[in-house]
């Protein structure tokens, strides 16, 4: 099967450079042709390419650059079937509507065998620093490629002061409620890690169910064993002794023990509201468990965040029953915090850069306004 990713992107939005990275940091070892759209205006019947013709030329990395210009259609199904390549990436005009490009894309697509091309990914990128400039004199063509990204990769963020960015934010997300949006700059992080967004692997939400053994079919936590030595830990105790089941990740739990009491009687902690002396063979875990994801540019200090996880991980705070926290933030020192935080204990490391800032909590009855209001101050 062929992916084809289209990365679109107004005039200057650093689309070459993007793509440049990716093939260099993330598609090593693949089979690549890169069609550059050089069709210049679109027609006043709304057509979307004129005047057939393709231009092949081998560039130094390996992959094959294809000028197209005339019928979109008609040259994407002729480099599918001349070169048969595991990638296709589309490079569309900058005054181009990516909803064109789509459509094309989906019209070759349906031409063809079910299994012999997937649609991988439509990334936008934008100029963080034009955005506001863009969305107002160039609304329906700009504001079009923000509408019907997968993945938006923002361009020119490390010079942007904390409050434009959000601003930038704040805009896009009118458009596009969806998306991953990428914040940070593209020297802190490879394309990997680009990539692991435009293919949305990299789930926290997933992460935390997996990590804390939620089973799909009861809803319940199953009990595991990690081993834990080298982190600083914060517990919240109630009445002496400390009665959660801790999890963690990648790590041994060494230094002391945790146990979960039952008793008969007694109500799950998961919030369901049953009793632990009999079977729960009829939740799935969507009717017991939600999950709140968020993301920001926001960077913070350590001590900002110990605060934020206290609260959250104090239950006199009321923000819902709190199976799992985790996140990858920014820091106001250019290092990246990674918390992770289970009913009275968290603790906070120092770990890679993340394409944005991205938090997400797991649990019952959870306080999403208030949840949002602590991490992100919305």
């Amino acid at each position: 099967m062929t992916k084809i990713d289209i990365v679109s992107g107004f005039l200057g939005a650093g689309k070459t450079t993007l793509i440049k990275k990716l093939i260099q940091e993330a598609f090593e070892g693949e089979k690549l042709v890169l069609i550059e759209n050089e069709f210049g205006e679109i027609g006043i019947d709304g057509g979307f390419l004129k005047d057939s013709g393709i231009n092949i030329t081998e560039m130094n990395s390996g992959c094959i650059c294809c000028s197209l210009v005339g019928d979109f259609g008609t040259a994407l199904g002729e480099v599918l079937e001349k070169y048969s390549p595991d990638r296709i990436i589309i490079e569309p005009s900058g005054v181009g509507k990516l909803s064109d490009v789509i459509k094309a894309v989906l019209g070759v697509k349906e031409k063809l065998p079910e299994e012999a091309v997937k649609l991988n990914s439509s990334v936008t990128v934008a100029d963080a620093s034009k955005c506001k400039m863009y969305m107002k004199n160039f609304g329906e063509f700009y504001n079009n490629q923000i509408e019907h990204a997968s993945t938006i990769v923002l361009s020119r963020t490390g010079a942007m002061k904390e409050d434009k960015l959000q601003t930038c934010l704040e805009m896009i997300r009118e458009h596009n409620a969806e998306a991953p949006i990428i914040t940070t700059p593209w020297e802190e992080i490879d394309g990997k890690q680009i990539l692991a967004a435009m293919e949305k692997e990299n789930s926290l939400e997933k992460e935390l169910m997996q990590e804390a053994e939620v089973c799909p079919e009861c809803g319940h936590v199953h009990h595991h064993d990690h081993d834990h030595e080298e982190h600083e830990h914060h517990h919240h105790d109630h009445d002496g002794e400390c009665c959660h089941e801790h999890h963690h990740e990648d790590h041994d739990h060494k230094e002391h023990e945790h146990h979960h009491h039952h008793h008969d009687g007694e109500e799950c902690s998961c919030g369901c509201g049953h009793d632990h002396d009999h079977d729960h063979h009829h939740h799935h875990a969507d009717d017991v468990f939600t999950s709140i994801g968020m993301e920001t540019a926001h960077k913070y200090s350590e001590t900002e965040l110990k605060d934020i996880l206290e609260k959250v991980a104090d239950e006199e705070v009321k923000l819902g029953t709190i199976l799992r926290a985790k996140g990858i933030v920014p820091s106001e020192e250019g290092e990246w915090f990674h918390f992770d935080l289970v009913p009275g204990e968290y603790e906070i490391r120092r770990g890679s850069a993340d394409y944005t800032g991205r938090i997400c909590v797991i649990g019952a009855g959870l306080e999403e306004a208030g949840l949002r209001e602590l991490f992100i101050g919305k």
